[in-house]
């Protein structure tokens, strides 16, 4: 299967296959209580358009922007910034992050 039928393949997927789990580390919790900003590892060829699709229909709310990297481990990251009407503070409570 090569690059553009996975990509094809995702943007059907549901998004709970897109947004795997979200990120708990003290750097997570900066970035949601400093830049409204949530961190979660996401499948790895899930596009940005795809993480923003899937974290809206997942938590109701308007995305900014997203940037993702592929940590070391081989595990894609997504930084996902919400539009300032929304709290990354009020999901992380509802994910136990807070």
């Amino acid at each position: 299967m090569n690059y553009l039928s996975e990509a094809i393949l995702l943007s059907k997927l549901e998004p709970q296959k897109i947004v795997l789990y979200p990120v708990m580390t003290e750097d997570a919790v900066i970035l949601i209580e400093s830049e409204n900003k949530l961190t979660f590892i996401v499948n790895t060829n899930a596009t940005k358009n795809d993480v923003k699709r899937a974290v809206e229909e997942l938590y109701e709310v308007k995305v900014d922007s997203v940037r993702t990297i592929i940590s070391p481990d081989g595990k894609k990251k997504a930084y996902v910034k919400l539009k300032p009407e929304y709290k990354a503070s009020d999901i992380a409570i509802k994910l136990g992050i807070l």
